[in-house]
């Protein structure tokens, strides 16, 4: 298997990130039937790390950030074929290199990956709120 390369420079493209997203298990909660959304997600994000094996991208973090107190870090997807080999722990851990040390790394997590998370470090907070997107 090839080893993976992390990538802070590249943008990648909606057709990009929507086959990675469905090759992972996010692909189940984000718009992929919406190139149009992607699109919009993409360009507002300020910043993006990809994991690659060779030509084919395996996974990819996109955040918010103020690069000063806070980074939301909105999606994090790792093909399933490659899951379990560290390269989810990297794209987070590069994420918050790039929006600064001294920010806190915010998440929400998708149920079925509650438990991974405070394995790679990051600490469950109780106290957050959500206004769900409106489905209709």
């Amino acid at each position: 298997m090839n080893s993976i390369i992390y990538r802070e420079d590249i943008r990648i493209s909606a057709r990009e990130f929507i086959d990675v997203l469905k090759r992972s298990t996010l692909g189940q909660r984000r718009p992929v039937d919406d190139v149009g959304r992607i699109e919009k997600m993409l360009a507002h994000g300020n910043i993006q790390v990809t994991a690659w094996s060779g030509k084919l991208l395996v996974g990819v973090s996109r955040a918010l950030t103020d690069f000063s107190f806070c980074c939301y870090l909105s999606d994090l997807a790792v093909d399933e074929a490659f899951q379990h080999q560290g390269i989810g722990k990297k794209l987070v851990s590069e994420t918050h290199r790039l929006a600064g040390e001294n920010t806190s790394l915010i998440l929400l997590s998708a149920p079925a990956a509650v438990a991974y998370y405070p394995k790679i470090g990051m600490e469950r907070f109780n106290d957050c709120f959500l206004i769900k997107i409106k489905t209709t």
